[in-house]
């Protein structure tokens, strides 16, 4: 009996599957809200040097305070990083007003050569409008320490990197269950600590934590969700669960509108990690990782747990205890998953290595460019809480159209007009006047909705490409590529500040050049999955040698049936 019949038998889309992938979609919901997050706790407040402490300005009002001792910019703003060495008096004379000390002409003309600037060294001034408080504003992370914000970004992202590359390898070692109950309190503790920092590297550190944390609860989120359901739901299941992250985007929206104080912003987005800690024991370990493990015993109780669950007490009763003919049914699969294939096979062939490099270039610049958008909201002069419920929304029409668009025109060229149409309307509001906001706005939307398409488009397109026997490498591999891509985005936009519109064009050319690079890569729509890297060669017309040699196929097959003879009773 085949594990796919195992599964039908107790109830592959019943009771126990509907609440498991509720519950376990539940905490991709908060997962935007720790990727954006930076939007609302690292808000830029307007803010301009702090008056000399050492100067009595008591009679003065604040804006004649602030017109004597802070120069004005280009656009008639008050300098945000440099302040005069020595008040400017003559500024209040110009102003129709007196000085206090009633100064004559001699001390007019005494202070007119003084005007040279200096930095903010008695700190800053902040006028919180929409936050009550952010990381900016407690911290001082203006200035000269301006780049730190997107540097805190960026190690959140490496943390995130380093957790798919660690989660990914334990998982598959001490099962998904575990390391899901993991994440989930590593991701409240990472969190909650996080709220409460008492200085900006602490801060990091946890933050970097809590990325790590999410790699892990997403993994083995999905890898619970798919080995618990039939193929057949999959793509509906897979697709249901990515929307969770679009409601994500809109519910962080909604929460940082009536938490405008980033300490409590951050612990309200980390709490509910707390209850999946708690609900996550109910989880039962995936059978199908189960049974790979050698723990077969376990995987027929927890199928007999599962049919009871969905009432069918009788079927459950009917499961199949000859552990060796189970295992015998899951001997191909075993095979694959003990095959010595790595991340070299994926350069291996001169197919499969042009399917792995064009899709790396296609992972990177899809996250660089998304992120790139999304984590630079106050650009856009409107409304931070408005602009993210809009780039959330935005989500929902482009995910839909690109699926229909890969049923009908196929998956290469859905890929490589997504891409290209993201790029081509960042560019494009590089040439809109600031002023314009409207217009701006539309057209960073158009981008990201497009972006999120072509996300879309690059989990079902790979997964495609990729053959059973590296998919897990290949999958990884481009994963990987997508988060260094999102750590180099935040640091891009640093050199909008020697060029203001550097940042927008390379976040532009990136998914253009990567949508020409996308026309390379074979078309899948209707093929069915390839299972060797051989098939892969074959269906593109190359004829290769094996990569594992029927000698070594043999003997390990030969190792597979003697560990099925031990382990039968």
């Amino acid at each position: 009996m085949a594990f796919a019949d195992l599964l039908e038998q107790v109830g592959s889309t019943s009771r126990f599957q509907v609440i498991q992938v509720t519950l376990l979609s539940m905490p991709i919901l908060m997962m935007a809200s720790h990727n954006l997050l930076q939007n609302f706790v690292a808000s830029v407040p307007p803010h301009h040097c702090n008056a000399p402490r050492n100067l009595s300005l008591s009679s003065l009002s604040q804006e004649q305070t602030l017109l004597i001792t802070v120069p004005r910019d280009k656009n008639g703003r008050p300098e945000k990083c440099q302040r005069y060495a020595a008040p400017q008096w003559h500024l209040l004379r110009g102003n129709g007003t007196s000085s206090p000390q009633e100064m004559d002409s001699s001390d007019y003309m005494d202070e007119l050569p003084a005007a040279e600037l200096q930095g903010c060294k008695d700190g800053w001034e902040y006028h919180m409008g929409e936050m009550s408080s952010t990381i900016i504003s407690e911290w001082d992370l203006v200035c000269d320490f301006r780049s730190l914000k997107e540097t805190g970004q960026t190690i959140y992202m490496g943390g995130v990197l380093l957790g798919s590359v660690i989660f990914g390898g334990l998982s598959d070692r001490f099962g998904r269950r575990f390391l899901l109950l993991f994440s989930n309190l590593l991701m409240a503790v990472g969190g909650t600590c996080a709220a409460f920092s008492p200085s900006f590297p602490v801060f990091c550190v946890f933050r970097f934590i809590t990325g790590m944390a999410i790699s892990g609860l997403v993994l083995n989120s999905f890898s619970l969700i798919v080995e618990w359901i039939p193929t057949r739901i999959r793509t509906v299941v897979g697709t249901a669960t990515g929307y969770c992250y679009t409601m994500g985007q809109l519910i962080l929206a909604l929460v940082a509108y009536f938490i405008r104080d980033w300490r409590w912003l951050m612990l309200a987005v980390s709490l509910p990690f707390y209850i999946s800690f708690l609900y996550s024991w109910w989880f039962l370990e995936s059978a199908r990782w189960l049974v790979l493990n050698r723990k077969s015993e376990q995987a027929v109780k927890n199928l007999k747990t599962v049919a009871r669950f969905n009432g069918r007490h009788e079927e459950g009763d009917k499961i199949n205890i000859d552990v060796r003919s189970f295992l015998c049914s899951m001997k191909k699969e075993m095979f694959c998953s003990q095959a010595s294939y790595s991340v070299v096979d994926l350069l291996r062939t001169p197919i499969i290595r042009n399917i792995t490099i064009c899709l790396s270039a296609v992972w990177f610049s899809t996250s660089f460019a998304y992120y790139g958008l999304s984590m630079d909201l106050q650009k856009f002069g409107v409304d931070i809480y408005l602009i993210q419920v809009i780039f959330g929304a935005v989500d929902i029409p482009a995910k839909v159209v690109v699926t229909v668009s890969m049923s009908i025109f196929g998956r290469r060229p859905s890929q490589c007009a997504s891409l290209i149409l993201s790029g081509v309307t960042i560019l494009c509001n590089l040439l809109v006047p600031y002023e314009k906001q409207t217009v701006r706005t539309i057209l960073a939307v158009v981008g990201k909705g497009c972006l999120a398409a072509s996300f879309n488009c690059c989990y079902l397109y790979s997964g495609e490409l990729f053959p059973t026997v590296v998919r897990q490498n290949g999958m990884g591999w481009v994963s990987m590529m997508a988060r260094v891509g999102a750590m180099v985005a935040p640091m891009v936009l640093l050199s909008g500040e020697t060029v203001p519109w550097l940042p927008g064009f390379i976040y532009g050319v990136a998914p253009i050049l990567s949508g020409l690079v996308a026309i390379y890569l074979p078309e899948t729509l209707g093929g069915a999955l390839p299972d060797t890297i051989q098939d892969v060669d074959e269906r593109s017309g190359m004829k290769t040698s094996p990569i594992i040699s029927p000698k070594k196929e043999e003997l390990a097959m030969t190792d597979i049936n003697n560990s099925l003879l031990k382990e039968a009773p």
